[in-house]
């Protein structure tokens, strides 16, 4: 999964906007170091807090225009990403989709939503699928 930034250059450094994501932006002093910030830019900004009901945009496919840098999703910042958007699509609770899953208890679901935790099988990720149809896994290999 990548997201697009629009890159704009000031006497001092650049700073950038992601196109899809309202006020995701970062600073460089360098086009490296703007690089890198938009990476983890990138990557915080779409690692919500639990709580969080705010439901992104998912990345335009191909955008190429000048001045536009493609920057791509950590695998586990994307399922957590994916994961949480697609069950409150569905309007389910944690706890709903806990037991949709079949799994035993909301922790073992909660895990999923977490980038640094989560880390999920093969089996894990058929049963994702399973109840999310619409679930792009391809976002996440991407």
């Amino acid at each position: 999964m990548h997201y697009h930034f629009k890159v704009h250059q000031e006497d001092n450094g650049f700073w950038a906007e992601c196109i899809e994501l309202d006020g995701c932006q970062t600073q460089g002093y360098s086009i490296e170091e703007l690089k890198s910030n938009m990476n983890q830019a990138l990557n915080l900004y779409l690692s919500e807090p639990d709580d969080s009901t705010v439901i992104h945009d998912l990345p335009q496919k191909n955008i190429v225009a000048q001045n536009i840098y493609q920057t791509n999703v950590e695998p586990k910042v994307a399922l957590s990403f994916l994961l949480r958007r697609y069950r409150l699509l569905h309007n389910l609770t944690q706890k709903q989709a806990a037991e949709k899953i079949g799994m035993k208890n909301l922790w073992s679901y909660q895990k999923f939503e977490k980038p640094a935790s989560a880390n999920p099988t093969l089996s894990m990720l058929t049963k994702f699928k399973e109840v999310f149809p619409d679930l792009n896994l391809d976002y996440i290999f991407s």
